[in-house]
């Protein structure tokens, strides 16, 4: 007879990967996507080394099962802000917006997991993330184009461009520190204008979707480590 696990034992079981992933997530927001390793992870998580493992055979698994899940909560995150704008243009501004912020809250883990200078195998496992960031800027974009609210463009080129301009303007090694909550929603508006600039808005407009497009309040504001969505 083959055995069955109750669901207590799932339960069990799925808590124990979300700690892992959350132990996972603290060291990367704290030293970097090159802290997470299988011994670190399984001492923060408060479990053994060897229980690690049966979940995650190696650190680029790990690595790879915590970028889904942030990947998995921040792409829903902006599509949730995206989707409740009025305009394909507003949604644009409500992306960006979504996505600074929140790459604001934890810019360590934003940065491990999408620019920190890292071996190849490690990178590789972060590569989807940026895909689907850059696909998630080019699905706006195009929809803005076919709209007639953007000028004719390569989305392709576009909105790979957009999210490095993003990502070494707010978390990269030359941003500027953001200080407290007021320089923190100013480099979210900032980022947010410059993306619309550079899409093809005209600044007037541009200014305009800035200041309609909420920048949430209390940004400093830690959600936590967790890495599930």
């Amino acid at each position: 007879m083959a055995y069955r696990r109750t669901e207590n034992v799932v339960r069990r079981l799925a808590a124990r990967h979300d700690a892992i992933l959350a132990a996972a997530a603290a060291l990367a927001a704290e030293a970097g996507i090159n802290a997470v390793q299988i011994v670190p992870v399984a001492e923060r998580a408060g479990i053994a080394a060897g229980t690690v493992y049966r979940y995650f055979p190696s650190k680029t698994d790990l690595v790879a099962a915590l970028v889904a899940a942030v990947s998995e909560r921040e792409i829903g995150a902006m599509r949730r802000a995206a989707d409740s704008a009025p305009g394909p243009l507003s949604a644009i501004a409500a992306a960006v917006t979504s996505f600074s912020a929140r790459a604001l809250r934890e810019p360590k883990l934003a940065f491990a997991l999408l620019a920190e200078p890292v071996d190849a195998d490690t990178d590789a496992a972060r590569l989807d993330y940026r895909k689907a960031l850059a696909a998630e800027l080019t699905r706006r974009l195009a929809a803005a184009i076919a709209a007639r609210a953007l000028p004719e463009q390569d989305v392709a080129v576009t909105a790979p461009a957009l999210l490095g301009a993003i990502m070494e303007g707010l978390v990269g090694p030359l941003a500027a520190p953001a200080g407290d909550d007021a320089k923190m929603r100013g480099a979210v508006q900032t980022v947010t204008l410059f993306v619309l600039r550079a899409a093809g808005v005209v600044d007037a407009h541009a200014r305009g979707l800035v200041v309609q497009t909420k920048v949430p309040e209390g940004m400093r504001a830690h959600e936590g480590a967790r890495a599930s969505p």
